[in-house]
């Protein structure tokens, strides 16, 4: 019931547009709707479970700079073999004397633990880059997303233009083939020449080409259909209602407000300025707590020691071949660019919200266009028919009356189509365009649900580590 509570209001969501225009196909018995393709496109895509993983990478980062502050344990062990030998005389020239054989095998096990107490930030300012890293990524995986979903809306839309297409072009052969007839039937009869005949004839042999050309088509749409939501295009239904849209300067203001390319480069430009006071941080000293626990076996005297220590270090990088500078360096010039990277992504949405509204302005102005010259090639088509069984027209004026007629009805279809991809392309350059706010029946990806397992770096006996591990396990399994 929850499930259908769902998909009803995708149904609506799809319906509240205020541009209401609708597509001429017939309904019939199709079965698939544009948002069952959006949700095997968002439960099926490869490249979203690539950057799902990478944005997982992103987080492990941050459990990696944490555990710089925490304690290191370690422990080593080893064993020697001490051999020694020995001959002592009486004099030089005593030929028998006594020899002494002293072997002894010694082993020493020591257990070292270490913590990093103070630093000057440098750890601190490590995790914090790693964090806004991940929110970047955060921002790379909707952006990911929107392209999914835009490919998917475009597939859908490719299949439904090719099957009409291919509908007009075997009805064009159909006329065509009956005008054929009606040559012929009038040549032998005298009322035409062979002329007409042949004319017929190479129309309806153009007819036939290009409706081979849209069975091609059709395949390809189809297996783009595949790739992008995943299987093969079932029974399509007829698009609902266009998504509303808001006017131009309220998009663009929201686009550079929310758009994941321009936050995810905020974000960059964040770890950026953390990693240049880090690399200044890494320049002073370090303050460390060092503790040591040993134990010494020689087995020959069946003697054993035990030793421990504990300590306080302070340490400092005097020199390093100008390296530590270097880095400095290195990150101011990287969060430079950075900054010249936001101005310029910022420039390109605002670009790109400008070029959808515009090619969803002329999609609506392809629609009304074509919609006339359909009503008035339709009506020439029929007045030439008839003029031309008065014997007023030629053979070739109907077959060009039929061809404007096919040209029209082509060029509406391609408009009703395309202007679908253009309102969702809208929806796409002010980052509206995600499973969320299209509210699509989904199990939509969290991700902060993975990245609340790791940020503390986990150890793998933990109870939280073990929690991982069935996480890691249900996501190999699907």
């Amino acid at each position: 019931m929850k499930q259908e509570n769902k998909a009803h209001g995708l149904r609506r969501t799809f319906a509240a547009g205020v541009m209401g225009v609708g597509l001429l196909f017939p309904v019939a018995s199709w079965s698939e709707t544009l948002a069952d393709a959006l949700v095997g496109a968002y439960n099926n895509s490869g490249l979203l479970d690539q950057n799902r993983a990478v944005l997982r990478a992103a987080d492990e980062d941050v459990g990696i700079a944490k555990s710089a502050l925490k304690p290191v344990v370690q422990w080593t062990a080893n064993a020697t073999q001490n051999v020694n030998r020995s001959v002592s005389a009486g004099s030089t020239f005593v030929v028998a004397g006594t020899r002494t054989d002293t072997d002894s095998l010694t082993t020493t096990a020591n257990l070292i633990a270490s913590l990093l107490v103070y630093d000057f930030g440098a750890t601190r300012y490590g995790i914090e880059a790693a964090k806004e890293t991940v929110l970047a990524t955060r921002e790379n995986l909707i952006s990911v997303e929107q392209q999914i979903l835009l490919r998917a809306v475009d597939a859908y839309m490719s299949v439904i233009q090719s099957r009409e297409l291919v509908s007009l072009r075997e009805n064009n052969v159909r006329l065509l083939t009956q005008e054929l007839r009606a040559a012929r039937d009038r040549f032998e009869v005298g009322e035409v020449t062979r002329t007409d005949v042949a004319l017929a004839e190479a129309q309806l042999a153009q007819a036939r080409s290009g409706l081979a050309g849209a069975q091609g088509d059709l395949i390809s749409a189809k297996a783009y259909f595949k790739v992008a939501v995943g299987r093969e295009p079932g029974n399509l239904t007829a698009p609902p209602s266009l998504p509303s849209i808001s006017d131009i300067r309220t998009a663009k203001a929201l686009a550079v407000r929310s758009h994941p390319d321009i936050l995810a480069v905020q974000h960059q430009v964040a770890a950026a300025e953390l990693l240049i006071r880090r690399s200044v941080a890494a320049m002073e000293p370090q303050v460390s707590v060092q503790g040591s626990l040993g134990v010494t076996e020689t087995f020959d005297s069946q003697s054993s020691s035990r030793s421990g220590s504990v300590g306080l270090q302070l340490s400092q990088t005097i020199y390093q071949g100008g390296a530590l500078s270097a880095g400095v360096r290195k990150n101011r010039a990287q969060r430079d660019a950075q900054r010249g990277n936001l101005h310029v992504v910022v420039k390109d949405v605002e670009r790109a919200v400008s070029d959808a509204y515009a090619g969803l302005a002329a999609s609506r102005a392809q629609i009304e266009a074509s919609q006339r010259q359909v009503s008035a090639a339709r009506i020439a088509f029929q007045g030439v028919r008839e003029e031309a069984a008065l014997g007023a027209r030629t053979t070739l004026d109907v077959l060009d009356a039929e061809q404007s007629l096919l040209d029209a009805q082509s060029s509406r279809v391609t408009a009703q189509t395309q202007i679908y991809v253009a309102a969702y392309s809208v929806l796409q350059a002010t980052g509206q365009l995600t499973a969320r706010n299209l509210k699509l029946p989904v199990q939509v990806y969290d991700p902060a649900a993975y990245y609340n397992l790791v940020k503390d770096s986990p150890a793998k006996m933990s109870k939280e580590g073990k929690q991982l591990d069935r996480v890691l396990r249900a996501l190999q399994k699907d």
